[in-house]
């Protein structure tokens, strides 16, 4: 997290503006990143237990498989969220 503040600093060079709006942007593209990657992660691991589960479990359904998979990327989302406001709350500076 030190490092999106450091990364901002040397792109804004001394602007406190500009400094702010980098480290919201590079908070919200690493946030992204990590929503992405996680979210195929996921994805692809439901994936599997689905496959091979699925002959033992023929009663579930396919609507049981789509709330299991909303709610793990409903979690996600608020994880990443909550990294991505302390990242940015940790880097954002009013005075010089």
């Amino acid at each position: 997290m030190e490092r999106i503040g450091i990364a901002a600093s040397k792109i804004a060079k001394g602007n406190l503006f500009l400094y702010n709006f980098y480290v919201i942007i590079i908070s919200v593209l690493v946030a992204l990143l990590l929503f992405l990657l996680a979210g195929i992660t996921v994805f692809l691991g439901l994936l599997v237990i689905r496959l091979a589960l699925g002959p033992f479990l023929v009663s579930m359904g396919r609507h049981l498989w789509d709330v299991i998979f909303s709610l793990s990327l409903i979690f996600l989302a608020v994880v990443v969220t909550l990294f991505s406001l302390f990242a940015v709350l940790k880097n954002l500076k009013f005075k010089k």
